[in-house]
């Protein structure tokens, strides 16, 4: 972006000659909700907020601001963990939120076209109305829109058997820099007419276009499911399980999370109040969760895992409802709002390849005790690789009395991954703003350099979400 002009500022001059060149479109003032994320790292700002109703408004508003070299800041919820919704520095950008774009647009057997203000759970329950299921889940699905989680490619706990955003979306409706509206909601599991547009898209975090629609895959629900928490003496231990768990109920294992009990403690210290089923809390835990075909009992399989595992589980809970397996998933789900309230110095959203998993825990473990004293919860997906690492206060301390080595803790845990295990500093968060310098120090020079290339071609002017993903124009 070196040598591009820098970006004029939202100011009210601009709002007045907006608000003329697209008739009909909602501008306001941005409320705190669009400027805040939920770690508390960025207070966002905006010269107006927008809120259009249709694609033809969201292209004219972005034809106008490409125009008029202003920056345009998509807000998607605001659930995101690495500051791509807010923008705190440089000149004031215009906040957009698609969030009066939430249609179910067209619904049959296999796919769902809805619009991508709706949120994730909006989207679900479109799915099930036809009784399909759409598989990515998320904590926050209440309120994240599925605009955002396929601009940032979202994991959540059932890649391991329906894969990424990625892997659930057919086609897009995308919105570019220039007000250009790529028309592309096919619904087609094959398409090789040329580069894959699509997944260029997905994942690029609103830098490159605006999602304004999706076709999304849809899967039949198992007929079976089942839900149980098994300790494990180690992530060793829990690597083999879920081996275990694969070979003997092939395709069949949704979801396999590993718990620490680092985790539980800080459930217990401040909550939120969940059933925590184990009297002791083990160091380590699973939870898992099967899909089973008609004919097959959860409860049997389990009990045959069980026994097959040995000395690989030293205790179990299987869940004897849906109720009791909601409130087993509440549990995991409950872990990152613990630590929140904790307060992480650093937290890392990394992946490394799954037979890993155990040395790099231990690896971090040990390099980390020669950098300070802290806390260590570690958890995440196992069957995809994808562990949240995050590095807490010890205890009776607080985060703002480690903010001096902050920017350090975060470079040796990234460098560990990429250069000792060859893993990815962001499996499933994205970029955003917090990781543009680890992005730049980490990543290949050529990868650097085709990114910025796209960058370039699609948004010459450097308006969507600048300083996203790659630096802003300077």
């Amino acid at each position: 972006m070196k040598g591009k002009a820098v970006l004029n500022p939202a100011d009210a001059a601009f709002v007045k000659r907006l608000a003329v060149a697209v008739p009909g479109l909602w501008l306001g003032a941005a409320e705190p909700r669009y400027l805040e994320e939920p770690r508390g790292r960025w207070r966002g700002q905006a010269g107006v907020l927008a809120r259009p109703e249709t694609v033809a408004q969201v292209s004219a508003l972005l034809g106008f601001c490409h125009a008029e070299r202003v920056g345009v800041v998509p807000f998607g919820g605001g659930t995101g963990l690495v500051g791509g919704q807010v923008a705190s520095e440089g000149p004031v950008p215009v906040a957009l939120s698609l969030e009066r774009m939430r249609a179910v647009r067209q619904v049959d057997g296999q796919a769902l076209v809805i619009e991508a203000g709706a949120t994730l759970q909006a989207v679900q329950d479109a799915a099930a109305a036809v009784g399909k299921r759409f598989p990515l889940t998320l904590a926050s699905q209440g309120s994240a829109q599925i605009g955002g989680c396929l601009a940032t490619n979202a994991g959540g706990v059932n890649v391991l058997r329906y894969g990424t955003a990625r892997a659930l979306c057919l086609g897009l409706e995308v919105v570019l820099a220039d007000g250009t509206i790529w028309h592309g909601l096919k619904r087609l599991a094959k398409d090789n007419t040329g580069y894959d547009l699509r997944d260029l898209i997905i994942g690029s975090e609103g830098s490159l276009g605006i999602i304004t629609a999706a076709s999304l895959r849809l899967h039949e629900p198992p007929a079976v499911e089942g839900v149980a928490l098994l300790a494990v003496p180690s992530p060793a231990a829990a690597v083999a399980l879920l081996g275990l768990a694969q070979a003997r109920f092939a395709g069949c294992v949704s979801a396999f999370e590993l718990i620490s009990g680092q985790g539980l403690a800080f459930l217990r210290e401040v909550g939120p109040e969940v059933a925590l089923p184990f009297a002791a809390d083990p160091d380590w835990s699973v939870l898992i969760e099967l899909g089973l075909p008609a004919g097959m009992e959860a409860e049997a399989a389990f009990a045959d895992l069980y026994e097959a595992a040995g000395d690989l589980v030293s205790d179990a809970v299987v869940a004897q409802s849906g109720v009791q397996a909601a409130a087993l998933w509440q549990m995991r789900e409950s872990i990152p709002l613990a630590n929140r309230r904790i307060g992480a110095i650093s937290s890392h959203d990394i992946a490394v390849p799954g037979a890993d998993i155990p040395a790099f825990i231990a690896a971090a473990t040990e390099m980390l005790r020669e950098i300070g004293d802290f806390r260590l919860n570690c958890f995440g997906h196992v069957g995809d690789g994808n562990l949240h690492f995050n590095v807490f206060p010890a205890e009776g301390r607080r985060r703002e009395e480690y903010e001096a080595i902050r920017s350090e803790v975060m470079a040796a845990v990234h460098r560990l991954v990429v250069k000792r295990f060859d893993g990815s500093i962001s499996a499933e968060h994205g970029i955003g703003r917090l990781k543009v310098g680890e992005l730049a120090r980490s990543a290949a020079p050529a990868k650097m350099a085709m990114m910025r290339a796209i960058k370039t071609a699609l948004d010459p002017r450097g308006i969507l979400n600048p300083g996203v993903i790659l630096p802003a124009a300077s």
